[in-house]
Parts: C-alpha cells; sequence; structure tokens
C-alpha cells in the first residue's frame, strides 16, 4: 500500500499517459530534467573554484557552443524518429492501468533486473561496435565525437544507437511483465543513471559512492572509456568489464 497513493496520483492523469505522445514527452522532459542541474553546474564551475575539483576531466569545459548542437540532435531525434515509433507501440499495445499498484518489494527487484539486463545487452552491443570498424565508423562513432562528456552527450547519437537502446529499456519491462508504475521508474532510473554516467562530474552523492565493492562504475568508469575507447563497455556495472578482462 506504500505506493497506492503515488499510483493514485498517476492514474488520476490517466487522459494523459494514454495519449500517443505521452512516452515522448515523458522520455524528454526527465532526460531534460536530469540534464540541467549538470549544464547549470557546468557554468558555475568554471566561475567557482570549490566545485571544479569534482569535474573528472578539469581541463575541459563545455561551450554553449557544443551544447547547443546535442539539445538541438536531441529535439530532432524526439520528434521525428521516437515519437512514431512510440506512436506505433500506443496503437499496437494501449496502455493498461490497473487499480492496484504494485508492491515495493516487486518494483525494487524488477528495476533491479531490468537494469541488469540493460547492462548486459548493451555491454554486447557496446563491445560489437567497437570491435568491428564498420559498426562503429557507421553508427557509433558520433556517440564518441567528445572524449570529455557533459550531460547533454548522453543522447548525442546516431539515430540507430538511439533506438537500440531504446529497445533494451523497453523490452525487458515488458519480458518481465512489469507494472505500468514500475516500468516508469525504472525508465526514470535509467535515464538518471545514463546522464549521471555522462556528465563528467565525480560528486560526493554519486551512484558508485553509494554502491559497495566497486560493483558500479558511474561516471569516472564511463568517463574514462570516452577517453581511451578501449574499456569500460558496459554502462553502469562493471561485472562484465572485469570477467572480459
Amino acid at each position: 500500500m506504500c505506493l497506492q497513493f503515488l499510483w493514485d496520483f498517476v492514474r488520476a492523469k490517466e487522459t494523459l499517459i494514454r495519449s500517443p505522445f505521452f512516452p515522448v514527452l515523458f522520455s524528454f522532459t526527465a532526460y531534460m530534467a536530469f540534464c540541467l542541474p549538470y549544464i547549470a553546474l557546468d557554468f558555475l564551475s568554471t566561475r567557482l573554484p570549490n566545485l571544479r575539483k569534482y569535474k573528472i576531466q578539469p581541463q575541459s569545459y563545455p561551450t554553449l557552443g557544443m551544447m547547443v548542437p546535442c539539445f538541438i540532435q536531441s529535439v530532432y531525434h524526439h520528434v521525428v524518429w521516437i515519437f512514431p515509433v512510440t506512436f506505433l507501440h500506443w496503437y499496437w499495445k494501449p496502455t493498461n492501468l490497473p487499480v492496484i499498484a504494485p508492491e515495493l518489494p516487486q518494483v525494487l527487484l524488477q528495476v533491479g533486473v531490468c537494469l541488469l539486463l540493460f547492462d548486459f545487452e548493451y555491454f554486447l552491443w557496446h563491445l560489437l561496435h567497437h570491435r568491428v570498424p564498420w559498426l562503429y565508423k557507421t553508427i557509433h562513432k558520433v556517440h564518441h565525437k567528445h572524449i570529455s562528456t557533459f550531460a547533454l552527450t548522453t543522447q548525442y547519437s546516431s539515430v540507430w544507437e538511439l533506438l537500440s537502446l531504446g529497445f533494451f529499456a523497453a523490452i525487458n519491462p515488458f519480458l518481465l511483465g512489469c507494472h505500468p508504475l514500475t516500468e516508469m521508474i525504472f525508465f526514470l532510473v535509467n535515464i538518471w543513471l545514463s546522464v549521471e554516467d555522462h556528465s563528467g562530474y565525480d560528486l560526493p552523492w554519486s551512484t558508485h559512492r553509494l554502491v559497495p565493492f566497486g560493483w558500479y562504475g558511474g561516471a569516472p568508469h564511463h568517463d574514462l572509456h570516452h577517453l581511451k575507447f578501449k574499456s569500460n563497455y558496459a554502462p553502469y556495472f562493471t561485472h562484465w568489464d572485469r570477467l572480459f578482462g
């Protein structure tokens, strides 16, 4: 019952949630909301020395001229590519909003499993697109334009890469039969972790500092991938990179 109040609040917006525009609005709004604090940090840290110590690559700061193309591309991808795909999904499988909220332990378990599955799927996809030169040059190279990442580079990628990762994110809750609220929570967590990975900052409350034993790589782990290109292929956790050397 601890999630029922939240789910009742969500169901009160049923008209919006059942709209074909909701998935793309949800995705873009969440993405920009998670990017904005880091965008503010990018501008503030150039003026406040106390903030610079958290920058992973302190010699490199994004300019407005670097941020704007990333923002424009994200808007373009959401409107031209993501919306048609989500519209087809809305037409094929209308949203079902059950009355009862999921139980909290079930939500935590399924969100955790979805993250682990996504991490594995993207690890394989990512490794393949680095090991096969044609795939790297044709599809993945766009995402490596910036060797010092900032929040808005999270979705700066080719259409094929964006749709591939979107497919991985969408298929796992479907396969697990997740409640719509669980699905929304997973999407939010996944978007947040992706933005944090590309933020370029190692903050005291960063996710990798909260997960013990170095199991979660976070921004330093992924920042090194953009800097060196030949290591740290998993987006979140570290076990696959360790297992594969």
